[in-house]
């Protein structure tokens, strides 16, 4: 088989914008992918969401506004043509085309297209289950598990195609004896003098260039605000832990009470009542002689009063994502009387390490406030959760 460049030149087939796009997106699904396991990385991840999104709305305009080879137009194969290629190419009678070839084509269309899924089914689980962003509160919590198991479905699909795609470049580049992917770089491969050329496209380029640095400068400037100005009830950042570096999801604003706050804590810590279900604050309150080792000792009207609050605001009203979590996570009829005996609280801590509670700063799983600055709040948001660790010991000088 002949070289690529056998009576051929330099010819420009990539302008910057599409090089650009191309980049970008694989860079944000990256990010979004490495981000996707830690809840302190949550504001990075969704970035990189809506950044995809607008991505592909850009690819789609460009698609027919672009250079010859960034259109649509040139890479209109039908899945016959992409698949009759498929064979030839393992065959070794695949012929080089100067764009995209017909398996290629097929697959930029289905990246597209999940990245359209990918970034849409995020913004519905973001919604459901965190209550924020453009979907926040247009689903319930239990339509946001779906979401979100057809978010890391289309996540897998997408991982497996780009497997897939850096197969089909690094074939293609032993079998043309061409380097496809610093093409995409530089934007030039080797082509006939007839062969379209390319427009660089430079100004476009830079406008797409600004409107992502624009989009992340205007993100994470908000995100860079701090921590304490965006906690509710007046909270102050919590000791230890350091300024915030990424966007907060504040949470919602829970029902309070003054006399439930003053007489549970009086003694330790409030905990929402949304933390447990109703059985367990009615059992709690039944039992309240031995609470712990001790007797709460309310007489009756402060027992009703308190109890009537926690009932109404207990896990079942889901007015949160632990809320909901942890009234799923209750078997029915259990009524567990520590939220750390829940299966919900003890999967979500399962990576603290042994030395981060014995910390000083920590010192009992009971100490929800030591990591969440919203625990008095009792939202427990995701991007308001951060593990205290001690200064450093000065060196004696």
């Amino acid at each position: 088989m002949k070289p690529a460049n056998s009576g051929t030149q330099p010819t420009l087939i990539w302008d910057f914008p599409t090089r650009l796009f191309h980049w970008a997106l694989a860079i944000s699904f990256a990010l979004a992918w490495l981000t996707s396991e830690s809840d302190r990385w949550l504001a990075v991840h969704v970035f990189c969401g809506y950044l995809m999104l607008a991505l592909v709305g850009f690819r789609v305009v460009w698609g027919f506004a672009g250079s010859h080879f960034s259109r649509f137009a040139s890479f209109g194969f039908s899945p016959r043509a992409a698949f009759t290629y498929l064979k030839e190419v393992a065959t070794g009678h695949g012929a080089r085309h100067v764009g995209h070839n017909p398996t290629g084509s097929l697959a930029i269309y289905l990246l597209l297209a999940l990245a359209v899924v990918i970034s849409a089914t995020g913004i519905l689980t973001l919604g459901a289950e965190e209550r924020h962003g453009l979907a926040a509160g247009w689903f319930s919590f239990s339509q946001g598990h779906f979401f979100k198991q057809a978010h890391e479905l289309a996540v897998n699909l997408m991982l497996l195609l780009v497997g897939v795609h850096i197969a089909g470049v690094l074939v293609e580049s032993v079998v043309h004896r061409e380097n496809l992917a610093r093409a995409m770089v530089n934007g030039h491969k080797m082509a006939s003098p007839d062969t379209p050329k390319g427009k660089k496209h430079r100004v476009v380029a830079v406008a797409l260039l600004l409107a992502m640095l624009g989009f992340g400068g205007w993100w994470f400037a908000y995100a860079l605000q701090n921590q304490w100005e965006a906690l509710p009830l007046g909270q102050q950042q919590a000791p230890g832990i350091p300024p915030a570096r990424h966007v907060r999801f504040v949470g919602p604003v829970l029902a309070d009470n003054a006399q439930w706050r003053q007489e549970c804590g009086d003694c330790h810590g409030v905990f929402h009542p949304s933390l447990l279900p109703a059985r367990s604050w009615q059992k709690m309150m039944a039992e309240q002689d031995k609470h712990f080792g001790t007797d709460l000792g309310l007489d009756a009207s402060t027992t009703a009063a308190v109890l009537a609050f926690m009932v109404a605001n207990a896990a079942e009203t889901q007015v949160t994502e632990p809320a909901f979590k942890i009234g799923q996570s209750v078997p029915a009829g259990a009524a567990p009387q520590r939220i750390t005996e829940t299966h919900y609280w003890t999967s979500k801590h399962r990576e603290i390490t042994a030395s981060d509670w014995a910390s000083p700063l920590v010192k009992s799983k009971a100490n929800c406030a030591a990591c969440h600055a919203d625990a008095d709040a009792g939202t427990f948001e995701d991007g308001a959760m951060a593990i205290p660790k001690a200064p450093a010991p000065k060196p004696k000088i």
